[in-house]
């Protein structure tokens, strides 16, 4: 019975390795077509890429997560020093500064700091669970400081990402959601003030009476929460018009009506849907898409290469896609249930927000769905550091399957 429900551990496996590889290998197609027409071929680098980050994963899972808990301070601090780093010495494109070049290769520091977040992050959850509003001080510093480095560098999108992880593994370490939904709550503050400012006059008392049900001092948290949900009303505008770049602000603005400026900001979102439309139910075949092979869509092999995947293998392939996202996070539900430790669990759900909150953005935005982020699409979008960090992801989860086998069934 036991040997038999092993096996069948075992198989699921072809999951957590079987899709991100058969998306890597579809994508480095899919990038050698982006490229047809342009002065050099370097998709290949994709798929070397991908070896490294193979050999890094297996590496990985068969290292125990708790043997890594004396270096998570350390790894944590040499991120935020590379992160302080790229404001200095980092390299400029695109109107960012997020790289830092090593040896000719440039780094992206923001995606090895999502990964360790996410261990510290896990580590300070499982010994100090959010049981009081007090306790969300370790977590919340803990992330605030990333986040706030790549804001400004400014990385909008992978800033997001920090934000989305944060929260769900608060909810998974046993936080009411009453209080996910209260410290998500000024976001949505900050929309309504742009966008209805008259629906302010219902969220926010709806926000004060949550506080009050769901916190202790209920009175002064009632009115704590009017107050920080006035002040970010208040200061909205002077954030949309100073703290952010304008091209941000029309990449948030533009997905709305990308039509208003064609031939500049909504540029992307047009020419990204026209080419998913015209794939059709099977799309023109790989290596065969005109707009893809035109370049009519910038930074298609990165940000939307989810639109030449459209466009080249139609309905079907965009669909198979999304199923095997889906077949991934539903594993890796599995493993952070299964998992032999607290810690373990919330590192596989951190990893497991990280890339689906990624999936989910990209395909929005690449199908008009949301504005433009520069949130690159997992194991599919161009980019070494992102995918060595997929692969250090996967690596981690690995590791806590190759664990909690060695669980006897009675444990479990």
């Amino acid at each position: 019975m036991y040997s038999s429900r092993k096996g069948r551990r075992r198989r699921r496996e072809w999951v957590l390795w079987g899709v991100p590889l058969a998306m890597v290998a579809v994508a480095g197609l899919l990038i050698a077509s982006t490229q047809r027409q342009a002065n050099y071929a370097d998709w290949y680098h994709h798929w070397i890429t991908a070896g490294a980050g193979v050999l890094i994963a297996l590496v990985l899972e068969r290292l125990p997560l708790n043997r890594l808990k004396p270096l998570l301070i350390p790894i944590y601090g040499l991120t935020l020093i590379s992160l302080v780093a790229v404001k200095v010495i980092g390299t400029t494109a695109l109107g960012a500064q997020r790289w830092i070049s090593i040896g000719g290769v440039n780094v992206q520091p923001s995606e090895f700091a999502k990964i360790a977040a996410i261990l510290l992050v896990a580590a300070v959850l499982s010994r100090h669970p959010v049981e009081r509003p007090v306790d969300l001080m370790r977590p919340l510093g803990v992330i605030s400081i990333p986040w706030l480095l790549v804001f400004i560098q400014p990385d909008l999108g992978t800033s997001l990402v920090f934000g989305a992880l944060m929260l769900t593994m608060l909810y998974w370490s046993g936080m009411p959601i009453e209080w996910v939904v209260l410290l998500l709550s000024p976001l949505l503050t900050a929309l309504f003030a742009g966008l209805l400012p008259w629906g302010m006059a219902i969220w926010i008392p709806l926000m004060a009476l949550l506080a009050y049900r769901s916190l202790p001092w209920k009175r002064l948290a009632a009115t704590v929460t009017v107050l920080v949900h006035g002040s970010m009303a208040f200061v909205t505008p002077w954030l949309w018009m100073h703290g952010l770049k304008d091209y941000q602000r029309d990449r948030l603005v533009l997905f709305l009506d990308p039509s208003k400026d064609p031939l500049g900001g909504g540029y992307h979102l047009l020419q990204s849907t026209v080419g998913i439309g015209s794939g059709g139910l099977f799309g023109t075949g790989l290596m065969q898409g005109q707009l893809t092979k035109l370049r009519f869509i910038p930074e298609q092999h990165t940000d939307f290469i989810f639109s030449a995947l459209g466009e080249e293998t139609g309905f079907i392939g965009c669909i198979l896609v999304v199923v095997g996202f889906t077949l991934l996070m539903a594993r890796l539900l599995q493993v952070a249930r299964h998992a032999r430790s607290d810690f373990e669990a919330l590192v596989v759900i951190g990893i497991g927000t990280m890339i689906m909150f990624q999936v989910v953005v990209n395909i929005f935005m690449t199908i008009g769905l949301g504005p433009v982020t520069g949130i690159p699409l997992p194991f599919l979008s161009y980019g070494r550091s992102a995918m060595v960090v997929n692969f250090i992801a996967l690596g981690l989860c690995l590791s806590v399957v190759r664990q909690s086998r060695g669980l006897s069934p009675g444990r479990r």
